[in-house]
């Protein structure tokens, strides 16, 4: 079996494993954590009334009478200074990744520990990609085949992530949806300063096409509209450096990536998902950074299961030895 079909029959596994968990279209209920704490208010944020194109312009913060928002961290950009280093996974779905495994807080100081190793000369950012938009089996209501978890389940891991200083990430498997359209239903959480983006184009389906069937795609086009959307946001409501991720696993699942443009104030970053053998992986790593378009970072991401079957999971240092200088390492 080649690296490629085995990467999508374990996603499909752990996929199938979330939608048997969340139910069709009902995401899990999880007991509530304490009060977030960091530079927003710890109530949960309030839903944008307008479903344009266009970010909302309520609630625009004033420069005279509010510092400026930062990341978690400090600051209000990202690189070079901070080294990202994250966990993958939803709630109660141990086979979507290690962010769903146990009791959160625990994982999250496992990963502060685990970032440590990863400094080498930059201050590591402990990042939590939560799987949000979740791919399903049956169509769904609305055709999409795809399911969200609830505002409860994000706040939560929000709410958790700025106890322990951390980025959320929200990943979205489209299905039958577009990636801007799932972007902007999560308007009102990408409104805070702690909060960002992963897509997972693997996952985004043509018409006719139907998940764990085939592989999706998407285009460079369709990735300039969501981080122009980003980038508009971040602007109007004057927001640090927001990060926009993009998971890709062999070079047909981003189509005319040549086109992708640099946007004021978003952080770009393809993170290369290959799963197999160090040397499967580094493969793969060669045959998707060799041309970057301009502006655009790199991630790396290993899987503690399916790399496993193959060998001993790379290290940090072989990580680290990898060009370009990898910005985001992520861990399912």
């Amino acid at each position: 079996m080649n690296s490629t079909t085995r990467a999508l029959r374990c996603c499909a596994a752990g996929v199938v494993g979330a939608v048997i968990g969340l139910g069709a279209c009902q995401a899990p209920e999880l007991a509530p954590t304490g009060s977030p704490a960091g530079p927003t208010s710890s109530a949960a944020p309030t839903a944008s009334t307008t479903p344009t194109g266009t970010p909302s312009t309520a609630a625009t913060p004033s420069t005279t009478t509010a510092r400026l928002a930062e990341l978690p961290r400090g600051g209000r950009t990202l690189f070079p200074h901070y080294r990202l280093v994250g966990y993958a996974g939803a709630p109660g779905s141990p086979a979507l990744g290690r962010l769903g495994v146990g009791d959160l807080d625990d994982r999250i100081g496992e990963l502060e520990k685990r970032a440590g190793a990863f400094a080498s000369g930059r201050t590591p950012q402990p990042v939590l990609e939560l799987l949000s938009t979740i791919v399903q089996e049956t169509a769904g209501r609305d055709g999409r085949w795809r399911t969200r978890l609830s505002d409860k389940v994000i706040q939560e891991h929000l709410a958790a992530a700025r106890r322990h200083k951390a980025i959320l990430l929200l990943g979205i498997q489209p299905g039958r949806a577009t990636f801007l359209d799932e972007v902007k239903a999560y308007e009102k959480w990408l409104q805070q300063p702690d909060v960002g983006l992963a897509l997972d184009p693997e996952w985004a389906m043509q018409p006719g096409q139907v998940p764990m069937r085939v592989f999706g795609h998407t285009t460079g086009r369709e990735i300039n509209e969501v981080t122009a959307w980003v980038g508009s946001l971040v602007a109007h409501h004057q927001l640090p450096e927001k990060v926009v991720v993009v998971h890709e696993l062999a070079p047909n699942i981003v189509r005319n990536e040549e086109v992708i443009k640099s946007r004021t104030g978003v952080a770009l970053i393809k993170s290369v998902d290959g799963i197999g053998s160090r040397a499967m992986k580094e493969d793969t790593w060669h045959k998707l950074t060799t041309k970057l378009p301009q502006g655009m970072r790199v991630g790396f991401k290993l899987f503690f299961e399916e790399d496993g079957e193959f060998g001993p999971l790379m290290t940090p240092a072989q990580v680290l030895a990898l060009k370009p200088t990898v910005d985001y390492v992520l861990y399912e």
